[in-house]
């Protein structure tokens, strides 16, 4: 079978094979492992509300956690997959809790950090969290269609998954400390507004590679 998960370069690092083999000793299953990213997008979602009311060190707190979830959840994505396929434990039902979880937890973090800015911009800032939780199923769309009709899995940037995530991470962290620097305030709603941009780009990307492929294969 032919493997057709994101190629990242940490899934050969030893720290990560070390992770991944543990978990298969235990017995984890991979689909647990999947579940978990949600676990830990619901956390992260609900750090980046409570953030909006917070001040201070608390505020700091939920914006430093908010980001840490997001680093989580994209460990999880990463040892699910070598767990199943590295340690031979994937189930029948993989593929589904590969793709569904990833989805849920992209609109919780992004949707959660638009209502982190409810008080700062009551419309722009939760209805940026929206459009960018929507586009980010667009572009899980769009690579899932090319795969339905039979090309390789197209993981082109530059608002792919992990892009997207390290710009949130970054925003969270940022947030954390804005009382320090003048444009603090507004830091998230200028990460969100920039995770729109990087995902509109990828969407229209993906769709002309995808368009090219098919031509390409009707010549």
């Amino acid at each position: 079978m032919t493997d057709s998960r994101r190629p990242l370069k940490s899934r050969g690092a030893g720290w990560a094979r070390a992770l991944a083999a543990g978990l298969a000793r235990t017995g984890a299953r991979p689909d647990l492992i999947s579940a978990s990213s949600v676990a830990f997008a619901l956390a992260g979602a609900t750090a980046f509300w409570l953030s909006a009311d917070a001040a201070g060190w608390c505020r700091f707190a939920l914006l430093i956690g908010a980001g840490l979830c997001i680093q989580l959840r994209l460990l999880a994505n990463l040892l699910d997959g070598m767990v199943a396929v590295e340690h031979g434990r994937g189930g029948p039902l993989g593929p589904v809790w590969n793709e569904l979880p990833d989805r849920i937890a992209d609109a919780l973090f992004l949707v959660g950090a638009g209502y982190a800015l409810r008080h700062l911009d009551q419309d722009l800032g939760p209805a940026l969290g929206w459009l960018a939780a929507v586009l980010a199923v667009l572009t899980a769309y769009i690579r899932e269609l090319g795969r339905a009709l039979g090309f390789e899995a197209d993981f082109a940037g530059p608002g792919a998954k992990p892009h997207r995530m390290a710009v949130l991470t970054a925003g969270a962290l940022l947030a954390a400390v804005g009382p320090l620097w003048p444009m603090g305030p507004s830091v998230l709603l200028l990460t969100l507004g920039l995770i729109v941009v990087l995902a509109v780009i990828t969407v229209v990307r993906r769709t002309l590679r995808l368009a090219a492929r098919l031509r390409a294969a009707s010549a």
